[in-house]
């Protein structure tokens, strides 16, 4: 089968350009390897979508799957290992599967950015995590830390103070990055100190992890913090990997595109949302994003006859 379509990726942009090409009755095909994206890992709740004053990102792209699943397009759960053009694409994936089509639109988002630091890879599920959302109430009256001083670090630490007895906020520069906004919520929870100039040296632990060792910068003095879980929020790196030579990427690897249609270097290869190298990396704009991209897609099909 050769389908008109393939979507990489169940985000805010993926399942928006699925609706789209439903609605232009293109044989679509969605493959992602879970739906949500990092807005079912949001630790705290959205305020800035749309028609919505306050919702969780779960509750978020749960409503935006179901809007999908009306049109019933196909859907396979699986991971793209490569994408191929001879005629048509070819999409390769994780289990071994390959599937043809005339047009593809990636939208396979960013993954979190690791630390790079020693015993982050042991630990992994033993105190380090990335996704306060699935593992803040394993740290109930326990102490941890976050890494990076963003707005997504001072969101994690405020939905870890529901559980948590102290957390410590570790950004690297002379100040933090966060919104004034997130850096007062963080205040009112009591619970919060902020250490600037910290570099994370090392993850330290027997069977689980026990303490981090930082450097402070100004005076380069390790010192060690007694902690039970590492959050990392330090950004994310665009999931873009498996485009090979289709594409172009920037210094970050993220996809470059024709912001007017989102089409990357190879006709009837598009890019849209956190994977590509637009500035603004918000929900709506990913949305916005996505239908484009299906948009261009089906007038790319249309010129294809």
């Amino acid at each position: 089968m050769i389908y008109d379509l393939i979507i990489v990726g169940g985000g805010p942009a993926g399942i928006t350009a699925g609706i789209y090409g439903a609605r232009y009755k293109l044989k679509t095909l969605l493959i992602t390897k879970d739906f949500g994206g990092q807005i079912a890992k949001k630790a705290v709740p959205i305020e800035n979508y749309p028609g919505f004053k306050e919702i969780s990102g779960l509750e978020l792209i749960q409503k935006f799957k179901e809007h999908l699943e009306k049109f019933k397009i196909e859907t396979e759960i699986d991971l793209v290992i490569k994408i191929e053009k001879n005629k048509n694409f070819s999409v390769l994936t994780k289990n071994g599967k390959k599937f043809e089509s005339k047009s593809v639109i990636i939208a396979s988002g960013a993954d979190p950015r690791p630390l790079k630091v020693q015993g982050e890879k042991e630990f992994i599920g033993k105190g380090v995590s990335y996704c306060t959302v699935c593992d803040a109430p394993l740290f109930k009256e326990k102490t941890a830390a976050v890494i990076g001083g963003g707005n997504a670090g001072f969101e994690a630490a405020i939905a870890l103070s529901r559980w948590a007895k102290k957390i410590y906020i570790l950004e690297y520069g002379e100040r933090v990055m966060a919104d004034l906004e997130n850096q007062e919520l963080a205040k009112k929870m009591g619970k919060v100190e902020i250490i600037t100039n910290a570099l994370l040296k090392e993850i330290k632990g027997e069977r689980f992890v026990n303490a981090i060792i930082y450097q402070d910068r100004k005076t380069g003095e390790n010192k060690e913090l007694k902690v039970e879980g590492v959050f990392v929020e330090i950004g994310s790196q665009p999931a873009s990997s498996f485009a090979g030579d289709l594409v172009d990427f920037n210094e970050k690897g993220e996809i470059k595109v024709d912001f007017e249609t989102f089409q990357t270097k190879t006709p009837g290869l598009f890019a849209a949302g956190d994977v590509n190298e637009g500035k603004y990396k918000q929900i709506v704009t990913a949305a916005g994003e996505g239908a484009k991209a299906a948009l261009a897609a089906a007038e790319y099909l249309r010129n294809l006859k």
